[in-house]
């Protein structure tokens, strides 16, 4: 097999973007609510989740062997279709994040790399059995899973807060929430970490540089765990914003649930090897955080968000496939490096336009347009 020592550092590059983006695009979904209840300052938030996201990532390698070796066949797979296959997931990284869609960062990075590998060796190569048990069955369940126990979990936490008045236990769950939160960045880093730990892995089996059944490298571990973590410390607001303030108005005892419902449907997946959406965990454990109190939910934002995961698989592949397809139009390292350099200035581009409607720390907390009303609400 022929080595293709340029071709390998730029997708190690776009790996670790991809990596980044994966982890400021779902900061959100370990500090949202904890921002939005008070009980974190959002600045030390992102950064502490950042912290809790690096050390989750040495804890489990079960679901990068899942994206390595379950998704498509090695056999099949070139380094031009990983390179491809994570272009796809960092453009709709970057798009989602830009009009602040809670996505699955799992589903663009698996969509990408099944678009490229299709047009590169056809429907053979995908191991459809594999896709099917690991990533659509559980994206199916997951959010309703999670939905259904923070319910109950809500509905547990305010019987419990009727043991003391409204203010000493805003105390006590806010204090609670410090743990919950760090323990959702933690599951999340033994996640989504993982992912590009199984696609680096990926591309070094495809380069010949590692036998097929060769472990992760070590310094692909430090430094996938890195950028996530960096990532999820610089914050993306704009999804924070929608989680913590968009589907809900949610307190104190509803984070608190929410968190820990989410904590653990992550840490079980993890366990299991299933790369499962943490985004749509936590969105889930959100609604039923709304529900378990019978609350208003935004059903409206909540549905955009829906229709965003049904979509997010496809659109990914297809921007994997056209990729994949232009690289090898224009032709082996040229094409990679042309598409390199098209992403890297899509990305810069759309961040220069966010800025004209920048959500930051200081404005993350107002007040969401469309208040829920009566109408909206759901028996308890």
């Amino acid at each position: 097999m022929e080595h293709n020592t340029f071709a390998l550092i730029l997708v190690v590059i776009v790996g670790l973007s991809f990596d980044f983006t994966n982890g400021f695009h779902d900061s959100a979904n370990a500090m949202a609510t904890s921002i939005a209840t008070g009980a974190l300052k959002p600045r030390f938030a992102v950064v502490l989740s950042g912290a809790a996201n690096l050390v989750g990532a040495f804890l489990s390698l079960s679901v990068a062997a899942t994206i390595a070796k379950g998704i498509v066949d090695q056999g099949s797979v070139d380094i031009f279709v990983v390179f491809a296959g994570l272009a796809g997931g960092v453009a709709w990284n970057v798009a989602t994040w830009y009009f602040g869609i809670p996505s699955s960062s799992s589903h663009a990075l698996i969509g990408g790399v099944i678009g490229a590998t299709l047009v590169h060796a056809g429907s053979s190569a995908v191991i459809w059995s594999g896709v099917a048990s690991k990533v659509i069955i559980p994206a199916l369940f997951a959010p309703t899973i999670a939905m259904g126990v923070a319910t109950v979990a809500t509905w547990v936490a305010y019987q419990l807060a009727r043991a003391s008045d409204e203010t000493t236990s805003k105390r006590y769950f806010r204090s609670g929430q410090i743990g919950t939160a760090t323990l959702v960045s933690l599951a999340h880093g033994t996640n989504d970490a993982q992912k590009t730990m199984g696609i680096l892995t990926l591309a070094l089996v495809a380069n010949g540089s590692i036998g097929a059944d060769a472990t992760t490298p070590n310094w692909v571990i430090v430094s996938c765990a890195l950028a996530m973590a960096l990532g999820t410390s610089v914050g993306g607001w704009r999804i924070i914003r929608t989680l913590g303030k968009g589907l809900i108005e949610i307190a104190a005892p509803q984070g608190f649930a929410a968190e820990a419902t989410s904590a653990a449907v992550i840490l079980s997946s993890s366990h299991f090897g299933i790369p499962l959406s943490t985004t749509q965990v936590c969105s889930g454990s959100v609604v039923g955080a709304g529900l378990g109190r019978g609350e208003a939910v935004r059903w409206g934002v909540f549905g955009k968000m829906a229709i965003t995961w049904v979509v997010t698989l496809p659109a990914a592949a297809a921007v994997g496939a056209l990729s994949y397809g232009l690289v090898k139009l224009i032709g082996g390292n040229a094409g990679v490096g042309v598409m390199a350099a098209l992403l890297a200035l899509g990305c810069g581009g759309v961040f220069l336009v966010s800025r004209k409607s920048s959500v930051n720390p200081n404005n993350v907390n107002d007040e969401w347009e469309g208040a829920p009303t009566a109408e909206h609400k759901v028996a308890a």
